[in-house]
C-alpha cells in the first residue's frame, strides 16, 4: 500500500487467491475496501475478481469533500467505485461522509445478492467481504447512530456484528452451511486517535508498530462439521497463510514460480494438529525491520508503542518473554539472549527470501517481470 497518494498496487504479475480459486471453477467477489491499486488495471477484476463494488482506497478520504479548502482540480474527489470482469471500472457516487456512515449496507446488501445468485446455481464461491467499519472515520449507519450509548465506535462496532451477522444468516437460509468456510479476521490492531480509538486488549500498542496491539487481531474461523466448534488457541497464524491454507482446501495448485510466503494450516485450522505450521515472523514497519516474533517470544529491534512515537532504534535488542509480560513493559531480558538464535534463523531466511525474489518497487509498471533466482520447475 502507497501511503504517498500516488498511483500504487499489485502487479498483473502476482497471482492473488481470486486468481488462484478462480481456475478452480469459483465465482469471485469483492466487496468493501480494496487498497491495493487504485488505478485502471489494478483494480479487483483485473487480479482474478468476476465483480467488485466499494473503495479502491481507505476511508480516511471520506472527510475530503467536507473539508474546507479541498480543491478536486488538484485532488480526485473520492468515489466508491463498482466493476465487472473484461469492462472498466465505473464512479458509483461521491464518497462523503454522509455516504460513509451507509455504504457498509450496500456493501452487505451487495455481497448477500452475490453468494444468493450463486448458490441457486450450486456454482461455489469466494465471497471477499472487506467491511470499512471501524476503520476512522468510525461513523455508523443512522440506524446504529446512538443506539449503544457508548460514542461512535461502539456505535459502529456494533453495526459491523450486525452485517457480519446478516452475511451468516444468508448462509444458513441457503442452507450452505456446512460448505462455507467462513474466516472473519482483521489486517490490524487499533488506530490510536481519539474519538475513533480501538482497543487492543491486554496488549499495548497501535497498528504501524510492531507491539502485540498492533499484531494480534481477531481470526474466527467457521465451517460446520470439519472445524471443531469452541476451541481457542494462542497459536500464530498469519494472514498470508490462507493462501495456500485455501489452495489445499479446494484443490488449488499454488504457483510454482515463484516463493510464497504463507504455510499451509490446513491440518490446525481443522483440528488435526494442536500446533500452527508457523512459528513467527519478521515485523517491518515500512522498510524498516522493528521486531522478529517466535513462539511467545519477541525481539524489538526498534522500539515504538503508537504510530506517531518517533521511533528508537535499540543499541541492544530488547527480549520479551510475552507470556511474563504482555503489556512488553520490561526493559530487561538479558537472561534470555539465547532467543537470538531462532530469531537471527528468521531473519537469515527472509534475507535470503529477498535476495531470491527482490520486493517489487511500489508503482512498478505492467507488464512486470521481477528479477528473480529461482527457476520455474
Amino acid at each position: 500500500v502507497n501511503r504517498g497518494g500516488g498511483p500504487y498496487g499489485l502487479t498483473q504479475w502476482e497471482i492473488t487467491l481470486a486468481e488462484l480459486l478462480a481456475q478452480q471453477g469459483y465465482a469471485t467477489g469483492h466487496f468493501g475496501k480494496w487498497h491495493l491499486g487504485n488505478v485502471e488495471g489494478r483494480y479487483p477484476t483485473n487480479q482474478g475478481f468476476d465483480e467488485w463494488y466499494g473503495i479502491p482506497n481507505s476511508t480516511s478520504v471520506a472527510p475530503w469533500p467536507s473539508l474546507t479548502g479541498f480543491d478536486p482540480a488538484v485532488a480526485p474527489t473520492p468515489h466508491i467505485l463498482e466493476g465487472r470482469k473484461g469492462e472498466k471500472t465505473r464512479n458509483v457516487e461521491v464518497y462523503d461522509l454522509k455516504v460513509r456512515r451507509q455504504i457498509d449496507s450496500e456493501i452487505t446488501r451487495r455481497a448477500i445478492d452475490f453468494m444468493q445468485q450463486n448458490a441457486k446455481t450450486n456454482k461455489p464461491f469466494f465471497a471477499y467481504i472487506p467491511f470499512t467499519l471501524v476503520h476512522y472515520p468510525t461513523l455508523a449507519h443512522p440506524d446504529f447512530a446512538g443506539k449503544t450509548g457508548y460514542g461512535e465506535f461502539a456505535d459502529s462496532l456494533a453495526e459491523m456484528d450486525h452485517r457480519a451477522g446478516q452475511v451468516l444468516d444468508t448462509i444458513k437460509q441457503l442452507g450452505i452451511e456446512d460448505d462455507t468456510l467462513v474466516v472473519f479476521t482483521s489486517d490490524n490492531g487499533p488506530e490510536e486517535l481519539l474519538p475513533w480509538r480501538g482497543w487492543a486488549g491486554p496488549w499495548s500498542g497501535s497498528y504501524f508498530t510492531a507491539m502485540e496491539g498492533s499484531l494480534r487481531a481477531p481470526f474466527i474461523v467457521r465451517w460446520p462439521k470439519r472445524v471443531p466448534a469452541g476451541q481457542i488457541s494462542n497459536e500464530i497464524v498469519h494472514e498470508v497463510d490462507l493462501f495456500p491454507t485455501f489452495a489445499r482446501i479446494t484443490g488449488a495448485e499454488p504457483p510454482k514460480d515463484r516463493l510464497i510466503d504463507g504455510v499451509d494450516q490446513t491440518d490446525f485450522l481443522l483440528g488435526k494438529k494442536q500446533k500452527s505450521n508457523r512459528e513467527g515472523f519478521p515485523c517491518y514497519v515500512g522498510d524498516v525491520l522493528h521486531a522478529v516474533k517466535w513462539r511467545n517470544w519477541k525481539v524489538h529491534f526498534v522500539w515504538q508503542e503508537y504510530m506517531f512515537d518517533t521511533p528508537q532504534s535499540l543499541p541492544n535488542p530488547r527480549v520479551i518473554n510475552l507470556i511474563e509480560d504482555p503489556k512488553e513493559r520490561h526493559v530487561g531480558g538479558t537472561l534470555n539472549t539465547w532467543v537470538y538464535h531462532p530469531v537471527n534463523k528468521i531473519l537469515a531466511d527472509f534475507q535470503a527470501s529477498l535476495k531470491t525474489e527482490p520486493p517489487i518497487p511500489v508503482g512498478a509498471p505492467d507488464p512486470y517481470e521481477p528479477k528473480s533466482s529461482r527457476v520455474t520447475p
